[in-house]
C-alpha cells in the first residue's frame, strides 16, 4: 500500500467503482480524519456481517477512522468475530492461524522495514481474548519480550463469542455461560500488568463509551509503536448475543463496566511520554 497507490490515475476515475472513487475523494487516504463527524466521511469499513448492537464493531469502525496513515497501514487477525469486521475494510489484511497473530506480525513488521527501509509501515493486531490471551497467550507475550514494534488490540467480550459461548481467561470470575454453566472458577486475567512487565513500552485500558478518547488512545498506540517498541490497547467490547444484552442496551452495559472494572487507564515509558509531550507542543505551535 502507499498514497500513491491508493490514488486513481487521471482518465480512469470514470472506469473505476463508485465506491473506491469515493473512498479516494473523500476517505481518510492522505488525511486526518475526526471521529466525532463519522457518517460525514467515506469510511474505511461500511458493510460487515457481525451482530447487529456489537459493540466490537462499533470500535472496529472507531479503529479505523484513528490510524494515523491507513494507506500506510495492515492490520492482523484470525478467527473470531473482529475479523468479520476487519476483512471487509478497506486497508490490508492478514488472516493469522489462531493464537499465531503476534508471531505473524512480527515477521511482517521486520520485512516492511526491509523491504521500506525509508518509510513507515504501521503493521496492527486485533483480535479477541481467546486469540491473544488465551490460546495466542505465548506468541503474544514473545513479541513483546522481543519488544517488536507494532501494536496489539484486544477487542475483549470476555467469552469463544464466535464458537459458541466457552468461557476464556478473560471472562469474569462466576460468570455462567452456555458452555459454562456451573461458572467460571478463577479471576479474569490482568492483561493490563502482564503488558507492562513484559516490556511493552505504552498500555491502555478501556471500554468504547467515548469515541474520541478510543480514537486518541489508537493514535497515541502505533505512534508510540513506530518509535520505541510494544503497545497495548485492551478494550471492553460486549458480546451481547452470549451475555443477552438487549441491543438498546449496550451502551448502558459499556457504562456500567466502565465503572465496575473498565474505567479509561493509560500507562507508558518516560521516553514516550516526552514524546508525546514533544508532539502536543509542537501541534500547539503550529495553532498558535
Amino acid at each position: 500500500m502507499g498514497l500513491e497507490y491508493v490514488r486513481i490515475s487521471p482518465g480512469f476515475e470514470r472506469y473505476m467503482p463508485k465506491d473506491y472513487v469515493d473512498l479516494v475523494n473523500y476517505g481518510p487516504f492522505g488525511r486526518q480524519v475526526d471521529v466525532q463527524q463519522l457518517g460525514q466521511f467515506k469510511e474505511l469499513v461500511e458493510e460487515h456481517p457481525m451482530c447487529a448492537g456489537c459493540f466490537m464493531a462499533y470500535f472496529i469502525r472507531i479503529f479505523y477512522a484513528a490510524l494515523p496513515n491507513p494507506e500506510d497501514t495492515i492490520v492482523i487477525g484470525t478467527a473470531g468475530c473482529a475479523r468479520l469486521a476487519l476483512s471487509q475494510a478497506a486497508v490490508p489484511f492478514v488472516y493469522g492461524n489462531y493464537g499465531d497473530t503476534n508471531a505473524v506480525a512480527s515477521g511482517l513488521k521486520r520485512a516492511l522495514t526491509i523491504r521500506f527501509p525509508d518509510k513507515v509501515k504501521d503493521v496492527v493486531v486485533i483480535a479477541g481474548d481467546g486469540g491473544l490471551i488465551d490460546i495466542g497467550f505465548g506468541m503474544t507475550m514473545h513479541s513483546w519480550f522481543r519488544r517488536e514494534k507494532f501494536t496489539t488490540i484486544m477487542v475483549d467480550n470476555e467469552v469463544y463469542g464466535n464458537t459458541g459461548g466457552q468461557e476464556s481467561g478473560m471472562s469474569p470470575k462466576g460468570v455462567q455461560l452456555k458452555m459454562a454453566p456451573k461458572g467460571k472458577q478463577f479471576d479474569k486475567i490482568n492483561a493490563v500488568e502482564l503488558a507492562k512487565v513484559a516490556g511493552c513500552v505504552y498500555v491502555a485500558k478501556l471500554a468504547p463509551t467515548n469515541p474520541k478518547r478510543i480514537a486518541r488512545t489508537i493514535r497515541r498506540a502505533i505512534l508510540a509503536a513506530r518509535h520505541f517498541g510494544p503497545t497495548f490497547i485492551h478494550a471492553y467490547t460486549s458480546c451481547n448475543i452470549e451475555y443477552s444484552i438487549p441491543t438498546d442496551k449496550v451502551l448502558e452495559d459499556a457504562r456500567k463496566r466502565e465503572k465496575q472494572d473498565f474505567a479509561f487507564y493509560e500507562w507508558m515509558t518516560d521516553e514516550v511520554r516526552e514524546y508525546f509531550e514533544e508532539i502536543e507542543k509542537q501541534s500547539q505551535e503550529v495553532k498558535v
